[in-house]
């Protein structure tokens, strides 16, 4: 069956990436045992470069099968690591480094907790400092900082997304294999399989040479596609921050699916089956047509679409992303990435539309994913509170009109610190309080809007990417006084928690 060689394919990638904002995608795909590939669209914009399938991108979280796969070479390994096991308590196997804030959480979490999302402990990604701060952190620092960051829930009770947890993933290899995880990688993985254009760290992948087949990143922003500037990422170890291309990295989902070397049965299992579900709240008509609630397995989520079981993760940073999958009983695998923040998305509409094509749903019958993709973004869209909504949250007495700003700003300038969130500078930029957050590993910048009190606010958080402002978002943020002086601000950084992240003044 002609998948993705034939006019039409072509014709109708061409109407996806348009609708979906993505200068270009590849694709390659495994079907009875044929590998088929095909670039299509721009990896670069000016000037005009086409995708082919040798192009690279940075899968994002996509990587995070990798890490579960490295995980599990050592569980298979009784020999050398007979204390890694997937139901080995975390604290035993790093006992000075993993430590959460609750002792009850520090002896219980284990090995497979981190790798399926159910440790309790959200996102906290704005924790992370990246390659603009004066002490970028490592995967080793981010471990050794979960004392210091709230849980949210009680562990295997919910799925919280947690690329902090695969970072300490890697970290458990790197202190165990005596290996940095990048030699791990190419030792066990893209050296055996061939993978010759696989690499950890898009500076890596320059060192290799291959600068030249690598996308120009793209987000959608403005209602117009800005180009941004490929970036080092130490924190993106074990959750992402792998540069491949699609031939490469099927070579890997091939392997997994028939069990080839370094892959056997047991480790196929271990890392596709079910732990948790991770949409327990969606309702049967929140849920795509004919789709399962998703569960998610260790590195990989598993759904059902009309009977057929479907293993697949999708990835998504500021640029790049697409997603990864299979189909066992099809004999089907593929991968598909892009270079658009979007891409992810591109990566689930076409999957879904061979799907429909290798079961034979009739033509009649098929759902429109690029139309279900749109209609889920608006509604994520009208989701997000902000402007008069979230006043109206902060003040229920606002009528359309905030209270005029009295105390002077120089009132609130200063440093504040939070253990885990380390140091933020409160400075006036504008005529209003700013914050510029740009050393975390997703920067981003913070404006403040008065409300009301001389003590509520509205923060509007917007990303930075390089010298392209990204996406933003407003949240709710709160400044306390105590004798008259300022002494502690309060940002709704992390939405798994009840209350804000509150820094406390320093200076």
């Amino acid at each position: 069956m002609d998948l993705i060689s034939s006019p039409n394919f072509e014709n109708h990638i061409r109407v996806v990436l348009n609708a979906l904002h993505t200068p270009g995608v590849a694709i390659a795909i495994l079907q009875d045992g044929k590998m088929e590939s095909k670039g299509f669209g721009l990896a670069a914009i000016d000037p005009p470069k086409p995708v082919t399938p040798d192009t690279l991108f940075d899968i994002a979280s996509s990587s995070k099968s990798l890490t579960a796969a490295s995980v599990a070479l050592l569980v298979a390994d009784n020999e050398k690591y007979p204390q890694v096991q997937w139901d080995a308590k975390m604290s035993t196997i790093l006992p000075d480094d993993f430590v959460m804030s609750k002792d009850d959480y520090t002896n219980d979490i284990t090995v497979e907790d981190i790798l399926c999302h159910r440790t309790g402990l959200p996102s906290h990604q704005d924790s992370i400092l990246g390659i603009r701060a004066e002490h970028p952190d490592s995967v080793g620092s981010i471990t050794r900082n979960l004392r210091n960051l709230q849980v949210a829930a009680p562990i295997r009770s919910k799925f919280m997304y947690s690329n902090m947890m695969f970072n300490v993933a890697t970290h458990l290899v790197e202190k165990l294999s005596g290996q940095t995880f990048e030699e791990f990688l190419h030792q066990n993985f893209f050296k055996p399989l061939d993978m010759s254009s696989t690499n950890l760290q898009p500076d890596a992948a320059i060192g290799a040479g291959l600068k030249d087949r690598m996308a120009i990143p793209h987000v959608w922003v403005d209602e117009q596609l800005k180009a941004v500037p490929w970036e080092q990422m130490p924190d993106g170890q074990g959750a992402g921050s792998i540069i491949t291309s699609v031939t490469d990295y099927l070579k890997y989902v091939q392997a997994l699916m028939n069990q080839e070397h370094p892959f056997t049965e047991e480790i196929l299992k271990a890392v596709t089956t079910p732990r948790i579900i991770s949409n327990p709240e969606d309702d049967i008509d929140e849920l795509s047509p004919f789709t399962s609630h998703t569960l998610y397995a260790l590195g990989w989520e598993v759904v059902y679409y009309r009977g057929h079981k479907a293993v697949q993760h999708g990835g998504q940073i500021s640029g790049s992303g697409g997603g990864v999958f299979f189909v066992p009983e099809l004999n089907f695998a593929g991968v598909i990435l892009g270079n658009s923040d979007i891409a992810s998305t591109v990566a689930e509409v076409v999957f879904m539309e061979m799907l429909d094509v290798l079961i034979g749903t009739p033509v009649k019958e098929r759902t429109d994913w690029i139309a279900l993709s749109q209609k889920r973004t608006q509604k994520y869209k009208d989701e997000q509170m902000k402007g008069d909504a979230l006043k109206k949250k902060i003040w229920p007495e606002f009528d359309g009109k905030t209270e005029p700003q009295k105390l002077p700003l120089e009132t609130y300038a200063g440093e504040y610190c939070n253990v885990g969130y380390h140091g933020m500078t409160v400075d006036i930029k504008d005529e209003q309080l700013f914050v510029d957050a740009s050393d975390r590993a997703d920067g981003f910048t913070l404006r403040f809007e008065h409300v009301c009190k001389q003590t509520l606010y509205v923060a509007t958080l917007r990303e930075r990417l390089g010298d392209v402002d990204g996406d933003a978002f407003e949240l709710e943020a709160e400044f306390r006084f105590a004798n008259d002086r300022e002494v502690k601000m309060g940002v709704k950084l992390e939405d798994d928690l009840e209350d804000m992240i509150w820094f406390d003044r320093v200076i």
